[in-house]
Parts: C-alpha cells; structure tokens; sequence
C-alpha cells in the first residue's frame, strides 16, 4: 500500500508482535521475493492476491513490489553475481498479468532468482524462515527427512537446484537423441523408397517417350488422311458446281416457257367468267319465276285460309253481342229489387237496436244483484269451509302425530335390539391389529425377495458386462479383418491379380519373400498379361544352397511358378549372409528374415522399410491370425452369452418371486386398510347408534305434544262450525237471482242476434248491389268492343276478297315469262362451253410448262444440294485438319509438318494401319497406368534427403557431445556436494 523499509542486520533472528501488526506479511514478503510459487504460502487464493485490493478510506492498488537489496562486499555469492557490491533482487506483479524478476535491474527466470538464493543456503522453502510449529517439527522427523536440512548447512541446495536442471535436460536431450534416430531411420527409410520411385520414374519416362513417338505416328496417319479427303472434296465440289450451272440453265428457260403460258390463261378465264355469269343471271331469273309461281299459289291459299277464319271471328263476335244484352237486362232487374229490400231493412234495423237496449239494462240490473247474492253466500261458506278445514287437520294433525308416535316407539326398540346385536369394538380392534402383523411379515417377506432380485440382477449384470466385452472384441477383430479383406480383395481387382494374392507365408517370413522376389510379387500368373509368370516346372539339376541355408519354399506356399525362385533362394540369419554369399551358385539368393538380400553376382542390399508386397504378406497373415481370433472369440462369446442366459433367466425368476411377494405385500396392506375400515366403522356406527337413541327419545316427547295440541284445535274447531249454520236461505235467493239473470242475458242475447243479422244483410245486398254495377260496366265495354270487332271484320273480308282475285290471276302471267327466259338459257349455255373448251386447253399448256419447270427446278434443287454436300464434306476435313491441327498441337506441342520427324518415320518405311497404331498407343499407356502412382521428383526428392540426413547425421553427433558434456557436468555437480557436505561435517 505504502513503501516500507525492513533492514536485516546482524544480531536480527526473529520478529515478533500483537497479532495484526504485520508479522506474516513481512515473512510472506521475503518469501515471495525469493521465488515463491504457491499462493496458498502467503496466504492466498491466487497470486494477484498479495496486491493491495481497498479498504473504505482507501483505493485498490494494481501492482505490488517488493525488493531485497544484498550486501556482496565480501564476494561470497556465486558466479555471476560476485563482482557486485550490492545485489539487488526484485520481484513486480501487476494484476492479472503475472510477476517479473530482476537482478540487479536485468529480467531473469525465476528459476535463477531461486538458484541464486539455493546457493545461499536460502530460498522461500528454506529452513532458515522458522514457522509456527516448525520445530516440533523438526523434531519428530526421521533421519531421512532431516537430510534436507543438513543439505541446506553444507550449502549444497544450489547444487540439487542446478543438478536437477542438468538431469532435465539431459533427459531431454536424449530424449531429442531418440527422436533424432528414429527421424534418422525413418528418412534411411524414406531414401531408399525414393530411389526405388527414381527407378520406377525413370522407366515412366521411357515409356512416355515411347508413347508420344506412337502418338506421333497415330497423328500422322490421321493428318495424312484428313488431306487426302480434304483434296478429294475440293474435287467433288468443283464438278458439283459446274452440274449447278448447266441446271440453272435449263430452269431459266422452262421459267420463261411457264410465264408465257400463264400469261394466255387470265384472258381466256375471263371470257369464261361472263359466259358463266350471264348464265347464272338467266338461271336465277328462271328460279325467280318459279319462285314468285309458288308464292302466288301459297299466297292464294293463304288468302281463302284467312277469308274462312274471318268469317268465323264475325259469327262469334255477334254471338258475344247477343250474350251481352241478355246479361245487361238480367242484372237491371235484380238491382232494382235489392234497393226496394235495402229500403225496407233500415225500418227494422231501428226497431232491433231500440229492442237491444232495453234488453241489456234488465240484464245489468239482475247481474248486480245475483253478484251481491252471490258474495253474501261465498262469504258464509268460505267460514264454513275454513271451519271444517281447520277440524279436519287437526284432526290430520293427531292422527299423523299418533302414528309418528307409534312409528318413534318402534324405531327406538329396533334400535335397542340393534345395538344389542351390533359387532363388538374390540373385536374390530383385535382383527386390524392381526392384519397389521401379517403386513409386516409379508414386507420383510417382500424385502428378503427384492434383496434377492438385486443380487440376481446384479450377477446378470456382472454377466453381461464379459459378454459385452467379448462381443466387442469380436466386432472389432471383424471390423479390422473385413477392412484387411477389403483391403486385400478389393472390388472391381484388376483384370489380372498379382502373385502375391496366391502367396502364403510363415509369419515373420514376409519381409524375407519380399526381398526375395521385390517386385515381381506384383507380376500376374495370367499369360495374357503384358508382364507375367510362367510355370516352368522343377529343375531337372540344380544347385544345392550353402550348407546352413534353408531354401524358402519351406517357408512359403504358393503356384508351383514360384518353385524355379523358392528353391534358389535360402533363408540365413543376418550374419550368417556375408559369409555365405561367396558360396552361392549363379541364379541363386540369400535372404534374411528380416529382409536383407545377398546375391551370386555379389548385389547386396540391407533390411529397410517394409515393402508394399511385405506389408502385403504381413497382411495375409495378419487376416489369418484375426479369422483364428474371431472363431476364438466366438466361442467365448457363446460361452459368456450361456452364462449370461443363466444369470438372466434367475433374475427373471428372482423378479418374478419379488413380483408375487409385494403382490403379497399389497395385498395384506389391503387388508390392514379393511380391518382400520371395519374397526373405523364398528366405532362410528356405536357412536351413531348412541346418537340415535338420544334423538329417538326427544322425538318421541315432541310427537306427544304435537299429538295433545291437535286434538284440542280439531274440538275448538267442531263447536265454531255446530255454532253457524247451513244458509240454505242465502242460497236459494242466490239461486232465484241467476235464473232471472240468465232469462234476461238470454232474451238479450237474442235481440243482439237478430240486430246483427239484419245488419249482415243488409251489408250483403250492398256488396251484391256494388258488384252488380262492376258486371254492368264489364259487359256494356264488352257489348262495345264486339261492336267495334264486327265492323273490323267486315272491312277486312272485303280486301280479303280483292287480294285472292288478283293472286289467281298470277300464275298465267309468269307461264308466258318462263318459255321467253328459256330460250335464252340454251343461247348463254352454248357461249360458256366454247368459253370453257378454250380455257382448258390453255390449262393443259400451263401444266405442261409448270411440269417442265418443277422439273428442272428439281434437278437444279438436287445439284445445289449435291454442291452444298460436297462443300459440308469439305467443310469437315478441313475442320478435320484444323481440330487435328489443333489437338497435335495441345498433346504433343508441334506442328503437323514435324509429326513425321518426331514419330522417326523414315522416307521409304512402310506406314502401319491407323488402327494398328492406335492400339499400340493404348497398348503403351495401358503399361504405363499398370506403373500406379509415379513420384517424377523422386530423384530430386531422393538428393533433398540425402542432404537432410547428412545434417541429421551432423546434428546428432553434436547432440551426443552434447550429452556428454551434461552427464560430466552431473558428475561434477555430484562430486562437488559430496565434498561440501563432507567438508560440512568435518568443521
């Protein structure tokens, strides 16, 4: 918070105070300054703790400090902090960005700044801070734990800093070493792999050279035949163009033939067309006549048809008059006699009126006094009725309350007598106390099953976990032979499968048959491949091996093609090949197990990396081992799968026994609830039954009292009704009132009747005489119209009459027009057919010239087209040529006239078919595909880490010297403490 200043001076060994002052943070500080790594040490949760982080009156800081500064004037620290008079060491935090060191104002590790102070005898972790509780200790250490004490006197913890440092990198260097081999021989590995691509490359190159010399020629013989079409085309078009000319020719003339007999038609087609309309004119002045003779007939008939329906109209119109005169004299009269009965009705509609309302005064008067009457008597026997009512509930009352009574007595004795036969408490009690006994042993029962059924599951689950574990052993063997078979048996394999899928080999042979044979594994046994093994037999003689050399055929099975090889090849130990080498016999072979190669023309060669044909063996026996595996594993797997059934057929049993015992469990639960329910009600219903009694008993008292009060009401209520009497009076007076009353509403009601009847007629005969009136304005306006109507008719049936006359006479006159019209017809018909001759004959002449045209227009049609075919065919070869041009160009990057320089074609030198020599360019690429994947910097490639290993080799000669230098250094560190502890001792 603030800077504060500690001096350590001589005679200064402890620091003491009230707790609070500050004793801790000092220690804490020194600690801290020297190297202290572990915020708990001072007290913290994290390191960013030790800074100041605010107080109320205070903000928080966000860097501490703290600096010890070391008096050096004797020059005992150690190198290279001797030649200071003053060492100063520091350590800075800020927060959340970590501490830096200084000594002397240079950045240092940390790892110095605790050296520095190991070799002082001091440091954060050293003995000389005395902690609480430090000395007891001490004290109960054993010996062995004491050492670092005496470590620390001798002045040798410096030394366990910078030895164990030493040991670190060390190890770490050996580590690199190791590395550092393996890179080695991985790239060793990778050299010779390139150099084997080098050779493959170097065979892709000859053979592409052999590919772009075919293709040249193939491009050749097509460049040669595309010219020779492309001349010949020319050819062709240049007589088409010339077959073009001369037909044009002859369709020129035609045309001009064609045009002049077009030219003579349009005349003669005219001539024709007047004739013909002429004609056409006179036929339909023809049609017209006979026309206009039709329509005068249908007119005529038309006319007497209409002079008959006339005649008609005018009958029935004077028929309607007649009717309407009749009618109108009817209807006179009957209104004539309705006014005189009109008259005659008022006079008695008076006297009716009059007669009414006297009639209803009479009436009034005897309803008034039957109403009084009947009041006085409704009164009377409403007092009359209330009276009997009121004695007769009474005595309802008594008699119900009587019977309630009885009813009360019989119910408390029932309930007496119940409650004598009722169950008995205790007993209830008793039942739901076994019931619970039961209970409790059913659970235990229940709880020793579900005890069971967990051991059972779990010995099912111990089961299933082995039977798990073996299933997935035997899909993971499955899974790496099926990609192994995949691997090796791929889908759509090559035409030809090479030798090394027939081969068989001994595990840990693999590498030696690849040495053996390299290569030529991957040669088919098919003789129709380009490269192939043949089948030769055994040697008649041969050679035996060195004696110590075991021929590879004991090792490998396979087609007897390989017998020739296996046998000239013996199996050594790897020191053993030297030796034996100079004994081999031409064509033979030593090899080792672990793949290096001895040769009778003195070719030696070295174990490497694996080959792709020994990875392939490897392999194949790799699929082996895994089918040998998987049959094993599922022979455990049936067994754990057996073992498995039985654990989990016993747990089903178990779950089966622990299923019927809480069945059990709930059951007698069940039956602890019914026997709580019987004993709850057996309590209850005693209960009730007390309850009951006691209410029997306060009903039975007030029934007694209801019963005594209604039978004094039923005698009160006698004695009022004996006391008024029966008003027969009354009721004979009312009885007289409503016989009068009914006389006058009847005599009243018949005068009303006959008033309205009176009133009703009279309204009919107005309704009569008003529609009488409609009828007569009806029938005088229809007495008018047939008036009218006949006066129509008439003038009608006499032009009627005028025009029949003089359609009669139409027909005579159009005979006489028709011979005239006809003689003209036969003259008009003559002049069209001299008209038609000469028109058709020029027709025939025009067909004759369109004939010759078509034709000539056909044949010079079918020259162009000829031309215009000739000139595609030429367009063809010479896009031919061009996209020849074009394609020489993009393969092989020249120029048709160089083609047969590049393909070595020589002047007088046969030229092969075209198909020949497109076979032997598939042919070549069809070799070079067989080559796979080919590396063309595999030589570059190959220099790159010939040069990378000679530094490899460099770096590791400079790491072993390295090594060295530490594992002295360590020596010396160890012998150097050995000698201060000693020394240590001795003083």
């Amino acid at each position: 918070m603030e800077p504060t200043e500690l001096f350590i001076e001589p005679g200064l060994t402890a620091i003491v105070g009230p707790n609070g002052c500050g004793k801790s943070n000092l220690f804490d500080a020194l600690r801290w300054v020297m190297g202290e790594t572990r915020p708990t040490s001072v007290r913290g949760s994290e390191m960013d703790d030790v800074i100041f982080a605010g107080s109320a009156a205070r903000p928080a800081r966000n860097m501490a400090e703290v600096t010890l500064t070391i008096d050096n004037s004797d020059r005992s620290a150690n190198q290279p902090y001797a030649d200071y008079d003053v060492i100063e060491v520091s350590r800075r935090i800020e927060r959340e960005a970590g501490s830096v060191y200084r000594i002397n104002g240079r950045d240092v590790r940390q790892r110095d700044v605790q050296i520095f102070f190991a070799d002082a005898s001091s440091g954060a972790s050293s003995t000389a801070f005395v902690r609480q509780g430090q000395i007891s200790m001490l004290i109960s250490q054993k010996p062995l734990a004491r050492r670092a004490i005496l470590e620390e006197a001798a002045g040798i913890t410096g030394l366990h800093q910078r030895r164990h440092e030493a040991e670190l990198r060390l190890r770490a260097a050996e580590s690199n070493l190791s590395r550092l081999d393996d890179v080695i021989r991985e790239v060793e590995g990778q050299l010779q792999s390139l150099k084997r691509q080098a050779r493959q490359a170097s065979r892709y190159r000859n053979l592409s050279g052999h590919i772009r010399r075919a293709e040249a020629l193939a491009h050749y013989l097509r460049w040669t035949a595309a010219e020779l079409r492309a001349r010949t085309a020319e050819e062709a078009l240049t007589a088409a163009a010339n077959v073009v000319a001369t037909c044009t020719e002859h369709a020129v003339q035609a045309s001009t033939d064609q045009a002049d007999a077009s030219t003579a038609l349009p005349p003669l087609r005219q001539i024709e067309a007047e004739k013909s309309a002429a004609l056409h004119r006179l036929v339909v002045e023809r049609e017209a006549l006979d026309a206009e003779e039709t329509r005068a007939r249908e007119l005529a008939q038309s006319l007497r048809q209409r002079l008959a329906q006339t005649a008609q109209d005018l009958e029935r119109e004077r028929t309607l008059d007649r009717d309407a005169e009749t009618a109108l004299g009817t209807l006179a009269t009957e209104s004539n006699e309705l006014e005189a009965a009109q008259e005659r009705a008022g006079l008695e509609i008076d006297e009716a009126q009059l007669r009414a309302e006297e009639l209803n005064e009479a009436l009034a008067l005897a309803e008034h006094l039957l109403e009084r009457l009947t009041s006085e008597l409704a009164e009377h026997n409403a007092h009359k009725d209330s009276l009997e009512r009121s004695r007769r509930l009474a005595a309802e009352l008594a008699e119900t309350s009587s019977q309630q009574l009885a009813e009360a007595d019989a119910r408390l004795a029932a309930a007496l007598e119940g409650a004598a036969a009722a169950p008995d408490v205790r007993a209830a009690e008793e039942a739901a106390d076994e019931a619970r006994r039961l209970a409790e042993t059913a659970s235990a029962l229940a709880a020793e099953a579900r005890n069971k059924l967990s051991e059972a599951e779990l010995a099912e689950s111990s089961a299933r976990s082995p039977l798990e574990d073996v299933e997935r052993d035997v899909q993971r063997l499955s899974a790496e032979a099926k990609a192994l078979s995949d691997l090796l048996r791929p889908e759509g394999q090559s035409l030809w499968p090479p030798l090394v899928d027939a081969v068989s080999v001994q595990p840990g042979y693999e590498a030696a048959l690849a040495a053996a044979l390299g290569d030529d594994l991957e040669a088919p046994l098919d003789e129709a491949a380009p490269h192939h093994w043949r089948d030769l037999g055994e040697f008649d003689e041969k050679a035996p091996l060195p004696e110590g050399a075991k021929a590879l055929a004991e090792f490998v099975k396979g087609p007897s093609a390989l017998s020739r090889r296996l046998s000239m090849t013996g199996v050594v130990f790897p020191d053993q090949g030297a030796d034996l080498q100079k004994k081999l016999r031409a064509g033979q072979r030593l090899v080792s197990p672990r793949g290096d190669l001895w040769r009778w023309d003195g070719y030696r060669a070295s174990a490497d990396a694996p080959s792709a044909a020994a990875v392939r063996l490897a392999q194949h026996n790799r699929l082996a081992a895994l089918e040998e595996q998987i049959a094993a594993a599922k022979e455990a797997r049936a067994a754990a799968f057996a073992a498995y059934s039985t654990a989990k057929e016993a747990a089903s049993t178990a779950r089966d026994a622990a299923r019927e015992a809480e069945q059990s469990e709930r059951r007698h639960e069940h039956a602890i609830i019914a026997a709580q329910d019987d004993s709850t009600k057996a309590v209850r219903a005693a209960a009730e039954r007390a309850s009951r009694l006691a209410s029997l008993e306060a009903e039975i008292r007030r029934l007694t009292q209801t019963r005594d009060a209604a039978r004094e009401s039923e005698r009160q209520a006698a004695q009022s009704f004996a006391e008024l009497g029966d008003g027969q009076a009354l009721a004979q007076s009312v009885a007289n009132a409503r016989e009068q009353t009914n006389e006058a509403r009847a005599a009243s009601s018949n005068a009303r009747t006959t008033l309205e009847g009176l009133k009703r007629d009279g309204e009919g005969r107005a309704r009569r005489l008003g529609a009488i009136l409609e009828e007569r304005t009806r029938w005088e306006a229809r007495r008018n119209a047939a008036v009218e109507h006949i006066a129509e008719l008439d003038r009608r049936s006499g032009e009627l009459n005028e025009e029949l006359s003089v359609a009669e006479a139409l027909p005579q006159a159009i005979a006489e027009k028709r011979g005239t019209l006809l003689d003209a017809i036969g003259v008009a018909e003559t002049a069209r057919n001299q008209a038609g001759d000469a028109r058709t004959e020029a027709e025939a002449r025009l067909a004759e010239a369109d004939k010759a045209a078509k034709a000539a227009d056909h044949a010079l049609s079918a020259a162009r087209e000829e031309r215009a075919r000739e000139e595609a065919l030429l367009e063809g070869a010479q896009s031919r040529i061009a996209e020849l041009r074009e394609r020489i160009r993009d393969e092989l990057e020249t120029a048709p006239d160089e083609l047969a320089t590049l393909a070595e074609i020589k002047d007088d030198e046969e030229l092969p078919p075209l198909e020949q020599a497109e076979k032997k360019v598939e042919k070549l690429k069809q070799e070079r595909e067989q080559l796979g994947g080919v590396n063309l910097r595999a030589e570059e490639e190959a220099n790159e880490h010939e040069q990378r290993l000679t530094t490899l080799t460099g770096d590791r000669d400079d790491l072993v010297g390295a090594i060295d230098r530490l594992r002295r250094g360590i020596q010396s560190l160890n012998r150097e403490g050995r000698e201060r502890l000693h020394a240590s001792f001795e003083k």
